[in-house]
């Protein structure tokens, strides 16, 4: 039942302390501000960081072949590992828990660009031999046309699917690129449709300058024979990443004649296994955030606890008229706990709207597309959670001045000075 003398009494036990009830109360504000903010930036470094590893799908593998360190079966360590389409076969048919398996070809060295035109306008950009399920495992948002299909790999169709910088330079600004044609090399090609590229970054520019074509006709047209550069392949969802590359590897070594404990022969990528430890590492950071909240928090609620135990001590007499009067032990317990839950609520809840705005505000002043932090924030649950836990916090650090008050006799506190 509301009682308005009580609230009445906390306030006045409030105003007549107002140095040390300010100081008490900005202990708890700071401690919640800080652990709000905390979070937010901790969200706001995860979610950029997770940005910049976006267009990656999460459990992809990409093998290649490189040079044997050790002698096996005869052969020599250094020789080059070279891969073919009768390896891209035996490990779509061997190996389990693939979801996306794509052979890749590239025109030229890492990087290189190779000469690109369209009637008097050329440019240099990246050339890629590649399988339909590429598209899947670096995502990419299609702007004209469609990506390559299983038909087109097939029939070794000369088409193109084109980045938007190849766009850019080679066509005009809304002019529809679909049908056109253009040559690469030499060899002309039809393009049939053009993206914009799903990752932030160098890696995005250096995707957005990317021709992709049909992996059977980049083999035809460039003279690669049934040469396979590297395999990209992804898991399903009842096999990690992990499992398929161990998987891959050991059909490949087999299939080359590479020692087991020959670490150099076959170089792989796991992006699963950064993401995994970026994970742990966020992980890490969030138990940190709310350990050092926690604790400064804390520091707070022991704050409240000893100036409930002085307030206790000023108001001894005051007490000892209440019980002498009637009062009931639990009238002067809830008193005590009331007050120190009010003070901590007051002082909790003020920290986390200030820390909420601060975070609002950082918020408008990074913007949506920062492309090296997110937006800042905090999940409103999360958030008025702890203010929950925080009053709590303050009913607990009220018990020991509560104890301490409901136990001091009558006799004794009117005797007090």
């Amino acid at each position: 039942m509301f009682d308005l003398d009580t609230w009445q009494e906390i306030v006045q036990t409030m105003r007549r302390n107002k140095l040390r009830t300010t100081l008490t109360a900005a202990g708890v504000f700071w401690g919640m501000f800080m652990l709000m903010v905390m979070l937010g930036f901790g969200d706001a470094l995860e979610r950029g960081t997770k940005r910049g590893m976006g267009g990656f799908a999460t459990n992809a593998v990409y093998i290649w072949g490189q040079r044997t360190s050790l002698p096996y079966k005869g052969f020599q360590p250094g020789r080059s590992i070279d891969y073919n389409n009768a390896d891209a076969a035996a490990v779509k048919r061997e190996v389990d828990g693939i979801e996306y398996f794509a052979p890749r070809n590239q025109l030229g060295g890492y990087q290189d660009g190779n000469n690109v035109g369209r009637g008097a306008k050329t440019g240099n950009f990246q050339v890629m031999g590649d399988m339909p399920d590429m598209r899947f495992i670096q995502p990419m948002e299609m702007v004209h046309g469609r990506f390559l299909n299983d038909l087109d790999v097939q029939r070794h169709r000369k088409v193109a699917v084109i980045g938007n910088t190849v766009y850019e330079v080679l066509f005009q600004n809304g002019e529809d690129p679909v049908g056109q044609q253009i040559t690469i090399n030499g060899v002309s090609f039809m393009v049939i449709g053009s993206f914009k590229s799903a990752m932030p970054g160098d890696r995005g520019e250096r995707q957005a300058g990317t021709i992709h074509i049909p992996f059977s006709t980049f083999q035809r047209a460039f003279n690669y024979g049934d040469r396979v550069g590297w395999f990209a392949i992804t898991g399903d969802a009842d096999a990690s990443a992990t499992q398929v590359e161990a998987h891959v590897r050991a059909v490949l070594r087999n299939r080359h004649s590479i020692h087991p404990d020959d670490s150099q022969g076959i170089g792989s990528y796991n992006s699963e296994k950064d993401f995994e430890k970026m994970s742990n590492l966020f992980w890490g950071i969030r138990l940190f955030v709310w350990f050092v909240g926690t604790a400064t928090l804390a520091t707070g609620l022991v704050g409240v606890s000893n100036i409930m135990l002085i307030v206790v001590r000023e108001r001894t007499k005051e007490i000892g008229l209440r019980r002498a009067l009637g009062a009931t032990p639990f009238s002067v317990v809830s008193l005590v706990l009331l007050e120190a839950t009010v003070l901590t609520g007051i002082a909790g809840y003020s920290g986390l709207i200030g820390g909420l705005a601060l975070l609002q505000i950082v918020s408008v002043v990074i913007g949506p597309d920062n492309p090296s932090m997110g937006q800042p924030r905090v999940d409103l649950v999360v958030a008025f959670g702890a203010g929950f836990i925080l009053l709590l916090g303050g009913f607990f650090s009220g018990l020991l001045p509560a104890q301490r008050a409901v136990n001091i006799k009558t006799v004794d506190a009117l005797r007090a000075d």
